[in-house]
């Protein structure tokens, strides 16, 4: 593939078509460098979230609801590093589609499960959290392994449906307005009432609701934290499940902080893509790495805030998981 052409050629993304895109002009510097970058942020992302898929599938300590969820979104988020960045890197670096209509709709429709599907297990999050905090004593009752793995299994099949109709829903759409549109490109052309349909489904209705509940989750673990610190001042008996619930809030607040993360990244691209405006395909090609790149974070704030992630993280590095019973050590210990 030629990469370095003058400046008064007009290269085609397929020279042998008629109806082909133009390509776009880059030098072999940029090429090397932009194949570079995004190959190791891809790598990374991977790499880090096999590390918390890994660590929560092994030991049994770690077989608990919220980390369930937690491995979910580890596994959308790992998805996302395989397989949505790489493609998109060499659309993005060749300015071209290089393979074909029928890759480009399941493309289409991976990428919109993986959102969907990382934005459906906040949800669960949120609501595991509610409940943890909120209202302790119905939690082993309310949120089970059972409960939580339906939970789960339910949002991976309607963020597959939903990705399937709107995708279909888009490319019939487009088959039929734009038959001018040159070959050598992937992306939809949506009609308005989906538009509104994705707005509510995908912004409104989610990030509402997370909202709301992360605003009564903090408000109820700042309230619970006063009391149990004016009880340990007093030099009062603080009892096991005031301890419980102190530990329940800071899983809380860390995983508010991914929320949080999620929602900053994610909502600006969603009204960029979703918008009726004019909008710079830099700008949305910019806020929807964005997106991505916030898959390779939240294994990072694991490490910040959950001790147990870096104890089994060291046990994955030294290769101690495969000794006998390894599945079973206490990465709580010390913790």
């Amino acid at each position: 593939m030629v990469y370095e052409i003058e400046d008064h050629e007009t290269q085609y993304c397929f020279p042998a078509i008629n109806s082909s895109c133009i390509k776009g002009k880059r030098s072999s510097y940029e090429y090397n460098i932009m194949y570079a970058f995004f190959s190791l942020l891809s790598a990374w992302t991977v790499f880090l979230n096999l590390l918390v898929i890994i660590s929560i599938s092994h030991f049994k300590k770690l077989h608990t609801p919220t980390n369930l969820i937690i491995l979910s979104l580890a596994v959308a988020d790992m998805l996302v590093g395989l397989i949505i960045m790489p493609v998109d890197a060499i659309k993005l670096i060749e300015t071209c589609w290089y393979f074909g209509d029928t890759f480009c709709d399941v493309f289409l429709i991976i990428m919109g499960l993986l959102l969907s599907a990382s934005l459906s297990n906040l949800v669960l999050i949120a609501i595991d959290r509610y409940v943890a905090v909120c209202h302790p004593l119905l939690y082993p009752k309310k949120i089970t392994t059972a409960k939580t793995l339906i939970s789960i299994s339910l949002c991976w099949f309607f963020s597959s449906t939903y990705s399937i109709g709107y995708s279909v829903s888009g490319r019939y759409f487009e088959a039929s307005q734009r038959s001018d549109a040159c070959y050598g490109k992937c992306y939809l052309v949506i009609r308005f009432s989906w538009i509104l349909t994705d707005l509510f489904f995908s912004l409104l209705l989610p990030c509402t609701l997370i909202i709301n509940l992360y605003l009564r989750i903090f408000y109820v673990a700042h309230q619970q934290v006063k009391v149990i610190n004016s009880l340990m001042k007093s030099g009062k008996c603080v009892t096991e499940g005031s301890v419980r619930r102190k530990s329940e809030s800071k899983a809380a607040l860390t995983l508010g902080i991914i929320v949080t993360v999620y929602l900053l990244c994610y909502i600006p691209y969603t009204l960029s893509a979703t918008s009726t405006t004019v909008i710079s395909s830099a700008t949305i090609t910019f806020l929807l790495w964005t997106l991505y790149v916030n898959s390779g974070l939240n294994p990072l704030i694991y490490a910040l805030f959950y001790r147990w992630f870096k104890i089994s993280v060291k046990h994955i590095l030294t290769f101690k998981i495969f000794k006998p019973a390894s599945s079973l050590v206490d990465i709580f210990k010390d913790y």
